[in-house]
């Protein structure tokens, strides 16, 4: 019994691995949307979004930051539009993409004044890819109805497709009012939390804006709706609600979501209950950016979740023990953290040269003796560092062998040589030489 023991709890482990990534992948069937050259929903994976923090009314620094977004992995990027400077820039925006060899979906972002924008200029309405639309931000009653038909009217004039987005911060008073008044009419007992009346409101608009707009004729595959709110939990039941009622793609991000680690954090958090779940065509994290740091940051949280949920394999993988008394902290720190910049950097420089399946390879840099020659064996390529009072040398494995040994201030470019020597030779049969 004992011997058999290890045999059965690697099947059961195994058996539970597979049940995790089937229930990961599980994706429910949407409509597919084109905004572009890149489909959202259907078949398609689960796309990567972002949005420029730049004036768009410059040109040149919102063309900058649209090319460093496309090649960080942004596949569709979105700027706002908030009045005639903005619109007027838009075509030369896309001419300057286009010069560049850009050709990344443009998605313009619209509030309050959306239906004049697109009606007075022309060009603004063909250069964009897809239109953004906030119900809650139109106006209220019959001109909500007409500054919405018209916004619409422009969508289809273009055929352009549209996301019906809704924000808790901005929703539709006059659906919330609705339903505050529904739900005072019932006995207490039934009636719904503040919380829970925010989300109904939400999903009411967004399905009540779909009806009234494939009313005015735009078809059902010109469509994507989004439910953002700052709260994780009301993000999620919003969503939850909305899938189930619908079969239209949807964007899903958690708005305002902060800064750093609590940004990444609660974006993590609603997007990969969601994801795991099946729920979700395309995704952004709405991160606020560090004084001088890169909007990229945005671009690599979203890589991360769709990579760590096995969804997608974007970028290649570096593990990296969190280190402990044992680890000589301070250069095992400065060795991870420069291959960790070294991948991220070098990942779109092998997808220019034509690179297929780097993504999937595996990068260790251990601290100790403990588990780094288990992990570096398990990478495609892995270093183990010695720990605190270890012989000073620092085995690498490739594939699980040891093939060298580093030691010195050299290692790490000798280590980065190695990796590139490794994605060369492992898919070369895919790269331009």
């Amino acid at each position: 019994m004992a011997e058999g023991l290890p045999g059965s709890l690697r099947r059961l482990d195994a058996e539970l691995l597979c049940h995790a990534q089937e229930s990961v992948q599980m994706r429910k069937k949407t409509v597919a949307v084109m905004v572009g050259n890149v489909g959202i929903g259907g078949e398609n994976p689960v796309r990567i979004q972002s949005m420029t923090n730049t004036p768009t009314s410059d040109v040149a620094a919102t063309v900058r930051q649209i090319v460093e977004l496309h090649e960080a992995g942004s596949e569709i990027v979105r700027f706002t539009v908030k009045d005639e400077d903005d619109a007027q820039a838009v075509p030369h925006i896309k001419e300057k993409l286009l010069k560049k060899s850009c050709d990344v979906p443009l998605v313009g972002d619209f509030h309050y004044n959306g239906h004049i924008l697109l009606t007075k200029y022309p060009d603004c309405a063909s250069s964009l890819d897809k239109f953004r639309i906030n119900p809650g931000n139109v106006g209220s009653g019959g001109r909500h109805d007409r500054n919405f038909a018209t916004f619409v009217e422009q969508a289809l004039k273009y055929e352009k497709p549209v996301r019906i987005g809704v924000n808790a911060g901005s929703k539709d008073e006059s659906i919330f009012e609705r339903l505050l008044q529904e739900n005072a009419a019932k006995p207490s007992s039934e009636q719904k939390t503040s919380q829970q009346l925010v989300v109904a409101a939400m999903v009411v608009s967004a399905l009540e804006s779909v009806k009234m707009a494939e009313l005015i004729g735009l078809p059902h595959n010109k469509m994507v709706l989004s439910v953002k709110v700052s709260k994780v939990p009301e993000m999620i039941a919003a969503n939850r609600q909305l899938s189930a009622l619908t079969d239209l793609p949807l964007h899903l991000g958690v708005t305002e979501a902060g800064m750093g680690i609590k940004g990444a954090v609660a974006s993590t958090a609603g997007l990969s209950v969601l994801l795991a779940e099946g729920i979700g065509d395309t995704i952004r994290t709405s991160l606020t950016p560090s004084p001088g740091s890169s909007r990229t940051e945005e671009v690599l949280v979203c890589q991360q979740v769709l990579q760590f949920l096995g969804l997608r394999h974007l970028l290649p993988t570096v593990t990296s023990c969190p280190g402990c008394g044992r680890t000589t902290s301070a250069v095992f720190q400065e060795i991870a953290k420069e291959i960790n910049e070294y991948i991220l950097r070098q990942t779109p420089v092998w997808k220019k040269k034509g690179c297929k399946g780097f993504e999937m390879m595996t990068v260790a840099v251990m601290g100790c003796i403990v588990n780094g020659p288990g992990e570096s064996k398990d990478a495609n390529i892995g270093l183990c560092l010695p720990g605190t009072g270890d012989d000073p040398v620092s085995p690498v494995y490739v594939d699980g062998e040891r093939v060298a040994t580093l030691s010195g201030s050299g290692r790490i470019a000798e280590f980065k040589r190695m990796i590139e020597e490794y994605v060369e030779s492992h898919y070369r049969f895919a790269c331009s030489r």
